[in-house]
């Protein structure tokens, strides 16, 4: 890693498990989340107290129900709350196409069976690949990161070597 866009990207990628890399929308959906999340809290809680004055509560299945509905409920919340904390926005005005990096829209064939894909670099929080959003923790996002266009890169993924031909990079 001789060039500083090397190093750059080398302590982007060692800070990506600490931090989460989110668009400006990324971070208002996730947002939005953690308030209907937050919402639901009072009803679990009264359904819990519902099921609680049924009586035994040890033979009580509403009140299991409930309390395991309040368990993942918090375990969501603190989730999202911590994507909250941890978020980083990126701005897409500095973000540059001469090398493949978070935000890039990249356009690139696969060499073997001649496909070509486009697809959006986003953090994990906001990857879907249905919409075209490939997590940057991916083998293949990870195998383009720092490679221009017109470069050949191999990706190593479960079902092995794949080679990919950057075709394009834009924002």
């Amino acid at each position: 890693m001789s060039s500083a866009f090397g190093q750059d990207f080398f302590l982007i990628y060692k800070d990506m498990a600490d931090t989460h890399y989110l668009t400006q929308e990324g971070l208002e959906k996730i947002k939005k989340d953690l308030d209907e999340a937050l919402a639901q809290r009072p009803k679990i809680s009264a359904a819990i107290a519902e099921a609680r004055e049924k009586g035994d509560l040890s033979e009580n299945a509403e009140y299991d129900a409930a309390r395991e509905a309040q368990g993942l409920l918090e375990l969501k919340i603190a989730k999202l709350q911590q994507l909250v904390a941890s978020a980083k926005v990126i701005d897409g005005s500095k973000i540059g196409t001469d090398k493949v990096q978070m935000m890039n829209k990249v356009k690139v064939e696969n060499i073997d069976n001649k496909a070509v894909m486009e697809f959006t670099i986003v953090g994990e929080a906001e990857a879907d690949f249905s919409q075209g959003k490939l997590a940057a923790t991916t083998p293949i996002a990870k195998a383009l990161m720092g490679h221009s266009k017109g470069d050949v890169v191999e990706a190593v993924v479960p079902s092995g070597l794949m080679k990919f031909k950057i075709l394009d990079i834009s924002i």
